[in-house]
């Protein structure tokens, strides 16, 4: 039986219309390139650096890495050039508080003290603005006190703005060494003390996950059972079989939640598997979006976003050598509703992504494409969970 490696991805887009995502690092550890900050979270060429003065109590959130083994996600909250805030790692952890400063170029000092208030390190970097995707970015080096060797580190701006709720991260981790597999999955929990607006999508990204962990090792269980009976040698004897999940937060605010899941499964074979979900909640009504609930009533949208997508993908392969085959993005892409089951919104537009196999061979990969809110503007309902962000977009 082919071992399947499922790889969670999980993009959670927290879309909220205006109206209607711990080992400790030492010094001595370096990431990819200790000068050269790794390419999560990099800026775009014309990025330039935010400093200057900012609105009293502005809140950013952040998620990228530090080196390439320790994921973090990081709030930072600015009062013209001072800054304070806290960040965590996403393997487990509590909160590391922040304080430090950004000056008028987008230099970025940030000290960190651990739950006694000792500092325990540095993040000194580069705070950019301008990204193609509207969103912040901070890249620069993660250093210990009074250590010579710098660990690179990249963070990317999650547009959050959630009034009294946080983020946080749950996972799942779990190792079996007589059915040689490894789980290590992450999923969000919306947490508002004072009311229960996020219990329903809080509930489907638990239940997403919790479900893909127990088909998971059923299937795993199936296989050891089935060489078993066979009187055969376990094909899980050699290679371990795994199960990974993490995710990433599209827009936030407190009206709507979109949330992506990509999911990855490996147990043999020349290479695993990979799936993307996604959740999209509407907070005020509590239910989860369907994409027809973007668009007016009788709106051909699925029209609309075939012919945008056929387009930019053919485009995109272009690019790349050719490495989509036009009938794969014709049939893929093509005008049905199973083909844009994959979306989630963000302030320019929606995200459409097509899983490993959908549009091209498994080497290409899984494909995205942005379509702009200019493009569907006729067909999206202006009372509906986009409709005042789409306006917003064409003013």
């Amino acid at each position: 039986m082919n071992r399947r490696r499922l790889t969670v991805t999980i993009i959670v887009g927290v879309a909220l219309s205006l109206g209607g995502c711990r080992k400790r690092p030492t010094a001595s550890e370096t990431g990819p390139g200790s000068s050269t900050p790794p390419t999560v979270g990099t800026p775009a060429p014309n990025a330039q650096p935010a400093g200057g003065a900012a609105a009293t109590g502005q809140t950013k959130y952040f998620k990228g890495s530090i080196g390439s083994n320790y994921g973090l996600q990081m709030k930072l909250v600015r009062d013209g050039e001072q800054v304070t805030g806290s960040y965590f790692y996403q393997k487990g952890g509590g909160k590391i508080q922040l304080k430090g400063t950004l000056d008028k170029t987008g230099n970025l000092m940030l000290d960190e003290f651990d739950a006694g208030g000792k500092q325990s390190g540095s993040f000194k970097g580069l705070w950019r603005t301008g990204n193609e995707d509207g969103l912040d970015s901070i890249a620069g080096n993660w250093s210990k006190p009074g250590a010579e060797k710098k660990i690179a580190f990249s963070v990317h701006e999650e547009p959050i703005d959630l009034s009294g709720a946080e983020i946080v991260v749950r996972s799942i981790k779990e190792t079996n060494k007589k059915l040689n597999y490894k789980i290590d999955v992450s999923y969000p929990e919306i947490v508002a003390p004072l009311d229960n607006r996020f219990g329903k999508l809080n509930q489907e990204a638990k239940a997403l996950i919790t479900k893909s962990v127990a088909d998971f090792k059923k299937s795993v269980a199936d296989a050891a059972k089935e060489a078993a009976e066979a009187a055969e040698p376990s094909p899980l004897s050699e290679l371990a079989s795994d199960l990974g999940a993490d995710y990433s937060i599209a827009l936030a605010n407190d009206s709507c939640i979109s949330i992506k899941f990509d999911i990855s499964e490996y147990s043999g074979g020349a290479h695993g598997s990979s799936t993307s979900h996604v959740l999209n909640y509407e907070v005020k009504t509590g239910k989860l979006l369907k994409l027809s609930d973007l668009f007016k009533p009788g709106a051909k949208y699925v029209q609309t976003l075939s012919t945008y997508c056929i387009k930019d993908l053919t485009k995109q392969s272009k690019s790349n050598g050719d490495s989509l085959p036009d009938e794969s993005i014709q049939e893929g892409a093509g005008a049905k509703a199973e083909n844009f089951t994959s979306w989630t919104i963000s302030k320019k537009g929606l995200f459409v992504t097509f899983d490993a196999y959908q549009v091209g061979p498994y080497a290409a990969g899984p494909q995205t494409v942005l379509i702009p809110y200019s493009v569907l503007k006729d067909l999206i309902n202006p009372d509906g969970p986009i409709g005042p962000i789409a306006k917003m977009m064409q003013m």
